[in-house]
This record gives structure tokens, sequence and C-alpha cells, in this order.
């Protein structure tokens, strides 16, 4: 199995311990961390070369009112604005003065020698 090559950027499988859809240069499940197999140029996972976007912000319900229930949603969109992949994360519910924090992470990897794009 390749790690990346420019013939498997962007191949998928399924994690064997939570069933998540993942990169195949993978070494470990970005989903529930558990180590998928042994890197021999390293002891420890390959982490991302950069996060290229980072978002986080909290739903705070008010002290009054009625529950509130929520569904956390995520698309992909492509160049084009065509949604190519739309997925509920999770659901659930505030009651007054609950609160929750929602984080929007894009990683990137990229082959082991390259490091993120430099502007210029």
């Amino acid at each position: 199995m390749s790690n990346g090559g420019q013939g498997t950027a962007g191949k998928t499988r399924t994690c064997p311990h939570c069933r998540a859809t993942i990169l195949q240069s993978s070494t470990a499940c970005p989903v529930c961390r558990k180590s998928l197999r042994w890197d021999p140029h390293t002891e420890k996972h390959k982490p991302p070369s950069f996060s290229a976007l980072k978002v986080e912000g909290s739903v705070k319900h008010p002290p009054v009112g009625e529950t509130w229930e929520y569904s956390l949603m995520v698309s992909v969109k492509n160049e084009k604005g065509e949604e190519i992949a739309r997925q509920m994360v999770g659901v659930g519910s505030l009651q007054p003065e609950e609160q929750r924090t929602f984080t929007l992470s894009v990683e990137v990897f990229t082959s082991q020698t390259a490091g993120p794009a430099k502007a210029r």
C-alpha cells in the first residue's frame, strides 16, 4: 500500500476500529485515533502538514425559554458551488443556560518531504 503517492491521493478506506471513511494514507484514524499501521520512518503517527481552516463557535441558550434542538451539519462544495458531500455530524438539545461549542477544522496532508505552500 502506498502512502499517498500521486496515484493514490484522495483514495479512502474504512477504519477497522470505528468504520469511519478515512484517507488510505492515514497511519492513525482521525476519528477514533487508533493506530492503523506501523510507519517505519517514524515511531509517531504522521501529523497533518498544516491546518487550512479552523472555525470554533458556541451556542448558548438564554436563561428562559423552551428547550432548543439542534442538528450539526457539514457540507463540502466544489469550485463550481456544487455540493459533493453532506453529512449530519450530530444532534442534541439545549436546556436554558446550557452551552455547546462546535469546532470545524480542515487538516491538509502532504507528502513526507513537502511542507505547506508558501506565499510568494
